[in-house]
């Protein structure tokens, strides 16, 4: 299961996370977002416990997204230890979204 991530709660559920984080960043209005969307939820169910999934709607979050500097989306980005240790933009397939993550857990 995903976390849903906004300001408030980032320090707390991503820098602060024991565990790597993947976000999401993506818009209800995005149709590839859309489209890796139950790939980005199959990815939360599988590797719970030694991923978190965290989901940012840029719509909602928009200083997140500027501070990350968000200018497509998707985009995911990978946190480990509080610091950004991937980037992906666009949509992509589960196995090069695993690549993000797979050899830091």
């Amino acid at each position: 299961m995903s976390v849903k991530i906004t300001t408030d709660n980032f320090e707390s559920e991503v820098v602060q996370s024991p565990i790597p984080v993947l976000l999401d960043f993506w818009a209800p209005w995005c149709a590839p977002c859309k489209m890796i969307g139950p790939v980005i939820d199959q990815i939360a169910e599988e590797y719970s416990g030694r991923i978190k999934v965290g989901k940012i709607n840029i719509d909602e979050n928009s200083a997140l997204a500027e501070q990350h500097g968000i200018v497509s989306i998707p985009t995911l980005i990978l946190y480990k230890d509080g610091v950004m240790a991937a980037q992906r933009n666009g949509a992509a397939p589960k196995h090069d979204i695993e690549a993000l993550f797979r050899n830091l857990i």
